[in-house]
């Protein structure tokens, strides 16, 4: 329960927010091979992208996975990393929104949206085409590297039903 007091006119209001659930499991202590590899394997593919670039792919990515866990972390580390909210605020809506981003982001979110739907069993053609115009052809296998690590991590989030509200920005860096 939350009790804020309204300066003006000095009332207090109590809001009662809904429990916070504990996670199915803590699959990184259950497993840390796995998470360590994990880890090891984010690291490598974070290389040689722009932090920036980096962050909202995976922001994205997990908007699409519904993984509260991620969106809370990558927007954290996003913002604390000098990313505007508008342009966090504005990813849900990318599309409709592409004059907050970069002609080379955009194609980043497309791929994002791509690789991570799989709607028709493949990435399309125009899609990757696009990307490959915009990246260098190792900074394009280390976004697609990003872009299924990502999509992994917001699995086992997903999955563990991992709690978001409590990452420090950089805490897993």
């Amino acid at each position: 329960m939350t009790t804020t007091q309204d300066t003006t006119n000095h009332d207090t209001t109590t809001v009662e927010y809904a429990p916070e659930p504990a996670p199915r499991l803590q699959w990184a202590k259950l497993a840390p091979d796995v998470y360590n590899a994990m880890v090891r394997l984010d690291t490598a593919a974070r290389q040689g992208l722009d932090p920036a670039l980096y962050e909202l792919v995976k922001i994205r990515a997990s908007q699409i996975n519904h993984c509260a866990f991620c969106i809370d972390m990558h927007t954290k580390d996003a913002l604390a990393a000098g990313e505007s909210v508008e342009r966090i605020v504005q990813l849900s809506a990318w599309d409709e929104s592409r004059h907050f981003y970069t002609e080379k982001e955009l194609a980043a979110l497309e791929l994002t949206e791509a690789v991570t739907v799989l709607t028709d069993g493949f990435v399309p053609d125009e899609v990757y085409e696009k990307a490959a115009e915009h990246f260098e052809e190792a900074e394009l296998a280390r976004l697609i590297s990003a872009i299924a690590v990502i999509n992994a991590w917001n699995r086992f989030g997903v999955t563990a039903r991992m709690t978001p509200g409590h990452y420090q920005p950089g805490q897993h860096s």
